[in-house]
């Protein structure tokens, strides 16, 4: 490197101290920032699971929403499950008595205590909160300012005398999703200065009401618990008038890329718009926050479409958005509370709806699973077989075998893995499918080293047939031969020219809202939030897409309130 020769000792360790000093300093590993207590209080309380639609119901009791009532045995399971933290949301609105007192129900509250107690027995963290209070009456608050911040504060200074000697592990979230929406003309900056409000009395209420509460971890939302960069901007705010007090926790909620969340826009994919939105969001949220030292809970997180129907989103597609959102997450320091509403563990059978889902997102709290570009091989009745091959995702592991409906398959001859190109040889899938019938024949599952396995169902099919119909509009529906096929999703244009149904911003409606497929029963469902909103007597042509790739299409026509239709000749 160096030109000239060095003539003496002292001028070699004078050379070599120069070079020392000009090294960069991460040459040698430097020692990590600790973290902040609260930082590492929020790292044990993942996993998370929502104890929803219980006791936030809006009704008489916990039951109201078709969830039965919560057991002892119920949180031992979620214990059992490999959860570390519950939120238990609470809606206080039908148990609180009149102003001034504005008294909770004693037997509600103590209730409410039980099941606190019982997830507490089983040794899990626990978030509670106020819930649905925020759209039933604290949304009212520009308009109703005192008598609202007065029953909020009174909820707060019952809930807060009752729980403050409960161990630390108990923390209180100020309030769910807040929104300030009713009877007013709300802007972002009254919205937020509104929530501020409650907030910092929140805060004052719970510290000065003695006992452990002086200290207990505090959850603070964002505006309507939104991962807005505005919004998380107003709550830290928020947080650096709170400074002196080390004991607060952000929250914020996350449902995904809406498109693909409710099966939207023609988004019937994990594609990279919706994994963007992953990393860019959350990014958000590490820099705005975790960076700075505040730690965060992803209160809530799921996908919106399962409000409706679990199988909006397609399996592995939908497996492929958990097994990215769980990993990401945790790289970024955000423990994660999976919002169930009954529609995932069944309360009374202890099983899970779909295990799948369920064990990538367990896995996602140790490390990343192995997924494919699909888990769906389709094959048309009639047609020479060929090879097919598959882009896999191993995400750092191996695959360790294939199975045919348990049945290991033989490397080399039954499949080959090339890299992360999985070869399935047209004999084998010839002898998968030898009973030539409609629909799934084969279930193959690949197993890797770590992570759960993966399926992929070899089907055969032909293509759908749809039949002429003429029905109210009410329960009108299309008759359908799938062909062993499966549906993805649904166009809907006037014959006119323009989009047609809700949302017409897009001409891809929204699956399951205005469109649902009925395998068992050989139909296509129209619903009434397509048809109610078609203008009268004009054509509009459907187009409907299948996973296999075939499109068809259709043409209905709303009279008042009856409608009619008929398959388009391609």
């Amino acid at each position: 490197m160096f030109k000239r020769r060095f003539r003496s000792t002292a001028s070699v360790v004078l050379t070599v101290l120069l070079l020392l000093a000009l090294l960069p300093l991460t040459s040698s590993p430097a020692a990590a920032a600790p973290k902040s207590k609260m930082q590492t209080y929020v790292d044990k309380m993942q996993p998370g699971w929502n104890l929803g639609n219980t006791l936030d119901s809006v009704g008489a009791d916990e039951t109201a929403w078709g969830n039965p009532r919560v057991t002892r045995e119920l949180i031992k399971q979620i214990s059992r499950q490999g959860f570390n933290s519950i939120r238990i949301p609470v809606t206080w609105d039908n148990h609180i008595g009149p102003a001034p007192e504005y008294k909770i129900d004693p037997a509600y509250l103590d209730r409410v205590a039980e099941v606190v107690g019982w997830a507490r027995s089983e040794n899990l963290y626990v978030l509670m909160n106020v819930h649905h209070d925020s759209w039933l009456w604290i949304s009212k608050m520009e308009r109703d300012h005192d008598a609202t911040l007065a029953r909020y504060n009174a909820i707060w200074k019952q809930v807060a005398e009752r729980f403050k000697n409960e161990s630390d592990k108990v923390s209180f979230e100020s309030v769910n999703e807040p929104r300030f929406t009713e009877g007013g003309t709300t802007d972002e900056a009254t919205a937020q200065k509104l929530l501020d409000e409650l907030n910092l009395s929140f805060h004052q209420i719970v510290r000065d009401s003695g006992g452990k509460n002086a200290t207990r971890p505090l959850v603070l939302p964002t505006l309507e618990t939104s991962p807005t960069q505005e919004r998380m901007n107003g709550l830290s705010k928020t947080f650096e008038q709170l400074k002196e007090d080390q004991n607060l926790i952000a929250t914020v909620h996350y449902y995904g890329y809406w498109p693909f969340s409710v099966n939207i826009a023609g988004t019937t994919t994990f594609d990279e718009t919706t994994r963007k939105d992953i990393t860019t969001t959350f990014d958000n949220i590490h820099n705005t926050f975790v960076a700075k030292g505040i730690p965060v809970i992803l209160g809530e997180y799921g996908l919106l479409g399962f409000d409706k129907n679990t199988n909006t989103i397609e399996q592995g597609e939908k497996l492929k958005f958990f097994e990215f959102l769980t990993y990401y997450i945790r790289e970024k320091q955000i423990t994660g509370m999976w919002w169930d509403n009954g529609q995932h563990f069944n309360r009374t059978a202890y099983t899970w709806s779909d295990p799948e889902l369920y064990e990538i997102i367990r896995s996602g709290q140790k490390q990343r699973s192995s997924v494919a570009e699909s888990d769906l091989i389709y094959l048309r009745q009639g047609e020479a077989v060929t090879d097919r091959t598959i882009q896999m995702q191993l995400n750092g592991n191996k695959l360790t075998s294939l199975k045919a409906d348990g049945k290991r398959l033989t490397r080399g001859k039954d499949y080959q893995l090339n890299g992360e190109i999985l070869t399935l040889p047209r004999a084998a899938l010839e002898r998968l499918t030898t009973s030539g019938k409609l629909g799934i024949n084969a279930v193959l599952t690949a197993g890797f080293t770590k992570g759960p396995d993966w399926n992929f169902y070899v089907t055969v099919h032909q293509k759908p047939v749809l039949q002429a119909s003429s029905g109210a509009a009410a329960d009108f529906a299309i008759p359908t031969e799938f062909g062993g096929d499966k549906l993805a999703t649904m166009e809907a244009v006037y014959a006119s020219g323009g989009n047609a149904g809700p949302n017409d911003w897009t001409s891809f409606k929204e699956f399951e809202s205005t469109f649902s497929p009925d395998y068992a029963n050989s139909k296509i469902i129209l619903r009434p939030a397509l048809l109610d909103t078609l203008r009268d007597g004009e054509p509009v042509t459907l187009t409907f897409y299948f996973w296999s790739g075939d499109k068809l299409t259709y043409t209905i026509t709303k009279t008042g309130t009856n409608v009619s239709g008929q398959p388009m000749t391609p």
